[in-house]
């Protein structure tokens, strides 16, 4: 049972720091990246409070609470793996079309929109990602948004500082949407394997759970006679 609630914590965890850099990407990618952290959070809000019904059930010892427990978390377990698999298929042939498309048509606007309410997302991710632009360092010669065409942002300078942008030549030349997609990527699989293997896991503490109901019903049944 402890397990269950390591697990649950587990995806809590991991959802909430993928939520910030998910939310800074959704400037780029668009917004629907930060629902995946959502729903790993809820998911592991809901395996922690059925875990803690489990402890409920065995500190009880009321077979009811147990087997409440082992139904919900078999269709815990069957969602996990769900999700895992969902993952992967994300990673097919059609949806990284799809995907490419609304990152690169969402990235390029925001970097010739340059919005005030954008900016500090845009900076952040060229910081994070050691990238300038959208395509290439040239896209902000073209934003409408930035105007000072003669240089970056001094988010796109390896070394940060105040007015480096002027000069360009030192700035990153590789585009933000390359190194999103690369990122992207290698999340996807990761968080996949990540729900897969909790779901695999947890099949034992079904296991667990049945042998602690049969254990619970023996001793009730001891106890009648």
């Amino acid at each position: 049972l402890l397990n269950k609630t390591a697990s649950g914590v587990a995806l809590i965890t991991i959802g909430a720091l993928q939520y910030s850099t998910y939310s800074q990407i959704g400037t780029f990618a668009g917004s629907s990246l930060s629902k995946i952290a959502i729903v790993l959070i809820a998911v592991g809000v809901i395996i922690t409070l059925v875990s803690l019904l489990g402890h409920c059930g065995a500190f009880l010892n009321n077979s009811s609470m147990v087997s409440c427990f082992i139904c919900i978390l078999i269709i815990i377990v069957l969602l996990e793996i769900f999700t895992g698999a969902a993952f992967y298929i994300f990673r097919s042939r059609t949806a990284l079309l799809q995907m490419n498309s609304g990152i690169n048509t969402q990235a390029r606007a925001a970097v010739y929109e340059y919005r005030p309410e954008d900016r500090h997302a845009i900076n952040r991710i060229q910081e994070k990602f050691s990238c300038c632009g959208a395509d290439a360092y040239t896209d902000w010669s073209r934003s409408l948004g930035w105007g000072n065409h003669e240089a970056v942002p001094d988010s796109c300078c390896p070394e940060k500082r105040e007015g480096c942008g002027h000069d360009k030549d030192k700035a990153h030349k590789k585009g933000c949407i390359s190194a999103i997609k690369l990122f992207l990527l290698r999340n996807l699989v990761w968080v996949g394997g990540v729900c897969i293997a909790l779901g695999i896991t947890e099949v034992f503490g079904v296991i667990v759970g049945v042998c602690l109901c049969l254990d619970i019903k023996r001793k009730n049944y001891e106890n009648i006679d």
